[in-house]
């Protein structure tokens, strides 16, 4: 089954002006632009962030848009940068699907993001360190 041609949620090194946005991003995006993940968490991984589902939280960060000639390549790329293999137990993130809240204008848009796969979720909670402000740049 081809994944659906969603935009991508990036809430850490992906975001503009950490260290992955350009390595991964450049040239392959339409647009970016503000947007919030309701219902989840950030917590320090360390060195870079996980999304933690989790009810009444928030995370902040960008609603990335590819080029349609440029999705599925980057899908595959973000994929390894995750390290994330569909159904592998071993996954430290998950791609899921999930809606988006784009700050501009208050809509909700679907997505994929990664967010913490379920052993590393349990792990965090238990005695992660938590990003209060649930924005990766303030940290």
């Amino acid at each position: 089954m081809t994944p659906a041609r969603l935009p991508f949620f990036v809430y850490g090194t992906l975001r503009r002006g950490e260290v992955n946005h350009d390595l991964f991003l450049r040239g392959r995006i339409r647009s970016e632009e503000p947007g919030r993940l309701t219902g989840a968490l950030l917590y320090d991984g360390p060195g870079y962030p996980y999304a933690v589902e989790e009810a009444g939280g928030a995370v902040m960060g960008e609603l990335v848009t590819p080029r349609a000639d440029a999705h599925a390549e980057l899908l595959v790329a973000l994929d390894e940068l995750e390290e994330y293999t569909p159904g592998d137990r071993r996954n430290h993130y998950e791609r899921v699907t999930r809606e988006v809240i784009r700050t501009a204008d208050g809509m909700s848009v679907p997505a994929w993001v990664y967010v913490a796969a379920p052993a590393v979720a349990a792990r965090l909670r238990a005695r992660g360190k938590l990003i209060e402000s649930g924005d990766w740049l303030l940290r």
